[in-house]
Formats: structure tokens, C-alpha cells, sequence
């Protein structure tokens, strides 16, 4: 079992926590910028879970960013 294989098996075993994070990251980023990228940091957010669903072949076509408390 190579790194690659390790990593795949530890991203699929803890999906849920990575989604965690990156939305976490997302809306820190966009705190930071004072909301002024906000469309374009969640099309990075459901790009980068897209990615991850891509890697861990749990493509199930949902890829949008989850609710979060961002002002509208």
C-alpha cells in the first residue's frame, strides 16, 4: 500500500471531518476578506469538496457549499 492509497483511505474514512474543514476555512476566508469574495470562495469551497468527493469515489454530485452563518 503505497502514500497515495494511505491518503485515499484516511480522506474516505474521514470525509465528514475534512468537509468540516474546509467549509470551517471557507468562512474563515471570507470573514477575513470581509465577505467581498463571497462567491467566489464558495465556488472554491464546493470545488475543493468536489475534489475530495472525486478522490475518495464518493461522487454523489453534491459538491454545493452547506449552510453556514454568512450575512446574505
Amino acid at each position: 500500500m503505497g502514500i497515495f492509497d494511505k491518503a485515499k483511505d484516511a480522506l474516505t474514512e474521514h470525509k465528514d471531518k475534512v468537509d468540516e474543514g474546509i467549509a470551517k476555512i471557507s468562512d474563515l476566508v471570507d470573514e477575513k476578506t470581509g465577505h467581498k469574495y463571497s462567491d467566489h470562495i464558495d465556488q472554491g469551497e464546493a470545488l475543493a469538496k468536489k475534489g475530495l468527493d472525486d478522490y475518495t469515489g464518493n461522487a454523489d454530485g453534491n459538491a454545493e457549499p452547506g449552510p453556514d452563518s454568512r450575512p446574505g
